[in-house]
């Protein structure tokens, strides 16, 4: 069943996976030339098909979001006729990923090292809630519960707010990607090898992996990060302020941008205060820095100030709706859309100079492929 060119054209992925991290996992090496097989529940599909609104008519565009260039299989996997389908489809592929709790696949006969047994070059990927220590099985594994217990909600919001998730669902993105990294890793390996191997990614460890500097600080400094809102714990200026009609973010990560971002705001002595003159001073006096700058900020709006520091190459943009950074990114030639059979999807973000990623399939139906898929399975059985 060919599809297209692409760096992984020739293989072959199974997706039993549901929501998000899995199947932007998938969805990833399909933009990459992989062949897709998304296998869902007969009747209702992936959960995402219900997360509406918003929709596009039928539609829920969270799960038109992650699932382009595959193609859609409904399997009732308590069925042995239909699990047999499946594991024929096993034997076929290159690449599993599955999210189903630890040991449910196993159960199945669906598993990697079941399946590798007639199949020694599969990689299969577990993309799990915690891991599959035999502790943390039965515990629910969704991206706003990981962003509570792995420590990501106690570092956002204001200092004296609430905890707050991120306004995406960041842990599943994380874990997706961390998913890719491995199983290509994997299909490299096997080209050395012949031999397929399992690669396991948890949500859990892409909340950490996500705490980046504040998880370093804690393991190798013993500091616990707090929320701060918008400022960066080690770095300032690097934050919001308030300019006349609202705010701007302004990242100036060094001394030397520091200066010139005092020079266009008219503030040319305050490098030389010895409460500003380092970073780490300008992290220990803070409010004081936030009041002298928001001093000359109040005076203008945003926009002003864009093109005046702009024009002083020091880093600040304004803070964008979510059409606003479409829109922004289309103007620098970024082509953040693209069109497959008449439908506006997000474009593949990787850029390959020689087999670029390209969107060669809408997202799927439920089922729409069946027929064709059953038959494939089922020839020379």
């Amino acid at each position: 069943m060919p599809d297209a060119d692409g760096p992984l054209d020739g293989v072959l992925v199974a997706d039993f996976s549901r929501v998000l991290a899995g199947p932007f996992a998938a969805m990833t090496l399909g933009d990459l030339g992989a062949e897709v097989i998304k296998v869902e529940r007969p009747g209702s599909g992936d959960d995402t098909r219900a997360w509406g609104p918003p929709w596009r008519g039928d539609d829920a565009t969270y799960y038109l979001g992650l699932n382009r260039n595959k193609r859609s299989v409904a399997l009732d996997l308590a069925s042995d006729e239909e699990r047999e389908l499946a594991r024929r489809l096993g034997e076929r592929a290159d690449v599993l990923i599955e999210s189903f709790r630890p040991g449910l696949m196993t159960g199945w006969g669906l598993d990697g090292d079941t399946l590798r047994e007639r199949n020694p070059g599969l990689v299969s990927c577990s993309v799990t809630a915690f891991g599959s220590a035999e502790q943390v099985r039965g515990l629910p594994g969704y991206d706003f519960l990981l962003q509570a217990m792995g420590g990501l909600m106690s570092i956002t919001g204001e200092a004296d707010g609430r905890p707050l998730k991120v306004g995406a669902a960041l842990v599943d993105l994380v874990c997706g990607l961390l998913a890719v990294a491995g199983i290509q890793a994997a299909l490299y390996e096997r080209e050395r090898t012949g031999r397929g191997q399992h690669v396991e990614v948890s949500l859990m460890d892409a909340a950490l992996t996500s705490l980046l500097n504040q998880g370093s600080a804690w393991v190798l400094g013993g500091a616990r990060p707090r929320r701060r809102g918008n400022r960066h714990p080690s770095i300032a200026p690097y934050e919001t302020y308030e300019a006349a009609d609202r705010p701007l973010a302004i990242a100036a990560g060094n001394d030397r941008l520091f200066a010139r971002l005092c020079e266009a705001l008219g503030l040319p002595d305050l490098p030389a205060d010895e409460r500003f003159a380092t970073n780490t001073a300008r992290v220990e006096h803070i409010d004081e820095l936030a009041e002298a700058l928001e001093s000359v900020l109040r005076t203008e709006p945003a926009e002003h100030w864009v093109g005046v520091l702009h024009a002083a190459g020091v880093p600040v943009g304004p803070i964008n709706g979510v059409d606003e950074a479409f829109e922004l990114a289309e103007s620098l030639g970024l082509a953040p859309v693209t069109q497959v059979d008449g439908m506006p999807l997000p474009r593949p973000p990787l850029a390959l100079s020689g087999s670029p990623a390209v969107v060669r399939r809408r997202p799927p139906r439920l089922d729409e492929h069946g027929d064709e898929i059953r038959a494939w399975l089922t020839k020379g059985s």
